[in-house]
C-alpha cells in the first residue's frame, strides 16, 4: 500500500512538473514544494516518516528524470561555436581555392595570348615568304591590233608586251626576258602561230643556248606549234624566245603567240 501511493503521488507530481515547464517551467525549490504540497493534499494522515520517504523519492526521481540542463546547453554552444569555426575555415578555403582559379586562369589566358600572338608572326612570316616564292607569268606578243613578225635575217629576242600575269614581277615586257629571283625549278611554255608558206618557228633559250623548238611548216593556211619544258634555274639565270632568222609570225586579238612560265618549286 506504501508503494502504490508513492507511485501514484510520483506519477501526478512528474505530470504536474511537466506540465509546468510547458507553461513557462519551474525552478527545483518551486518543484519541491509542489511535491510537498501534493503531499499534504494527497496524504493528511500520513507520518512525518512517510512524508520524508515520498519527498526523499521525489528528488531522486526528479534527479534521475531532470539532468543538468545548464550542462547540456554548455556542451550545445560549445558544438555549435566549434561548427561555425569550421564554416569559417572552409569558407576561407573556398575563398582562397577561387582566387587561385582565377589566377590560373590569367594566367592561362595570357599565356594563350602569347601563343597566338607568337602564331600569328609565324603565319605572317611565312606569307611573307610565300609571297617571295610567288613566280609566275603569262603574255602575248601584241599589245592591240594585228600582223606579222618577221621574217628578219639574224635571230631576234622576242618582246611579249600584252602581259596577263607578272606575279613577282620577273618578266621584263620591254625586253622580253625572265629573270630567275630564286633557284628553283621552273616551267616554260611558248605557242607559235603563223601563215604558209612561211614556216612559224621559236626557241626558248636558257643563259643565250637553246634549249626547245616549236615548229610548223606547211604550203598554206595556218600554221600552230608550241612547246614547254621545266628548267632548273640559279638567282639570276635568264629566259627569253627567240625567233629564228627567215621565219615569220602572225598575231592578232586573239593573242595566237603567247610567253608564260611559273616557279614549281623553290630548291636551296
Amino acid at each position: 500500500m506504501k508503494a502504490l501511493v508513492c507511485i501514484l503521488l510520483l506519477l501526478e507530481t512528474f505530470v504536474f512538473v511537466i506540465q509546468q515547464q510547458v507553461d513557462g517551467g519551474l525552478n527545483e525549490n518551486e518543484i519541491s514544494q509542489q511535491i510537498s504540497s501534493e503531499n499534504r493534499r494527497q496524504n493528511p494522515p500520513q507520518t512525518d516518516t512517510l512524508r520524508a520517504e515520498a519527498s526523499t523519492d521525489s528528488q531522486q526521481y526528479y534527479n534521475l528524470c531532470f539532468p543538468d540542463i545548464y550542462a547540456s546547453l554548455r556542451e550545445l554552444t560549445a558544438t555549435v561555436t566549434e561548427q561555425k569555426e569550421n564554416i569559417r575555415e572552409l569558407t576561407t578555403t573556398v575563398t582562397e581555392q577561387k582566387e587561385n582559379i582565377r589566377a590560373l586562369e590569367t594566367q592561362l589566358r595570357d599565356e594563350m595570348n602569347k601563343k597566338d600572338e607568337e602564331i600569328s608572326s609565324q603565319v605572317e612570316e611565312l606569307r611573307k615568304e610565300n609571297r617571295d616564292r610567288e613566280i609566275a607569268f603569262s603574255a602575248a606578243l601584241m599589245e592591240s591590233g594585228s600582223g606579222y613578225t618577221g621574217p628578219f635575217t639574224t635571230d631576234i629576242t622576242l618582246t611579249y608586251k600584252k602581259v596577263f600575269t607578272n606575279i613577282g614581277n620577273a618578266y621584263n615586257p620591254i625586253t622580253g626576258i625572265f629573270t630567275a629571283p630564286l633557284k628553283g625549278a621552273y616551267m616554260f611554255r611558248v605557242s607559235v602561230t603563223g601563215i604558209g608558206p612561211t614556216t612559224a618557228a621559236a626557241d626558248i633559250m636558257k643563259n643565250g643556248k637553246h634549249v626547245v623548238f616549236a615548229y610548223d611548216e606547211q604550203p598554206q593556211n595556218a600554221l600552230n606549234a608550241s612547246n614547254g619544258v621545266v628548267l632548273i634555274l640559279e638567282v639570276g639565270d635568264v629566259v627569253y624566245v627567240r625567233l629564228v632568222a627567215g621565219r615569220r609570225i602572225f598575231d592578232n586579238e586573239y593573242n595566237h603567240n603567247t610567253f608564260s612560265g611559273y616557279l614549281l618549286f623553290p630548291l636551296k
